[in-house]
């Protein structure tokens, strides 16, 4: 069994709304340069207002971005431990499609005797306790 990497990923809708803001705040800006020399006063409010919506949007995108990237979700190598009957070695090997406990496995390396599968598990790494966790 392969090991395999899932990311996590954004709902579309919170893409949705962060495009919608950069898209509305865009146009906010377009539309103070078009009305400065009629409306200035306005034109000075819009072209804030979309200068703060455009930045907060490309910030949140950022941030979710780093998220992303940095929310892997690894799947621990699942193990199948094999012990001989005649002479009691046992050998790990990893998991393979159609194993059980109890099942016969491969002949032993030693005496070449039959083999029976008495474990199968996961390896779960401990993770580092972080010293701040807030």
């Amino acid at each position: 069994m392969q090991n395999q990497s899932q990311t996590a990923k954004v709902p579309g809708r919170v893409l949705i709304v962060i495009f919608v803001a950069i898209i509305l705040s865009l146009t906010a800006i377009m539309l103070a340069t078009i009305i400065i020399d009629v409306y200035p006063d306005i034109a000075w409010i819009l072209l804030i207002f979309g200068a703060i919506g455009a930045i907060m949007s490309g910030y949140t995108l950022l941030q979710l971005r780093q998220r992303v990237l940095r929310t892997k979700i690894e799947t621990p190598p699942i193990t199948t431990t094999l012990e001989c009957k005649a002479c009691g070695t046992k050998s790990v090997r990893e998991f393979q499609r159609g194993d059980y406990i109890f099942k016969e496995g491969e002949p032993c390396q030693k005496c070449k005797g039959k083999t029976l599968i008495t474990a199968i598990y996961r390896e779960v790494k401990e993770k580092d306790k972080e010293l701040f966790p807030f």
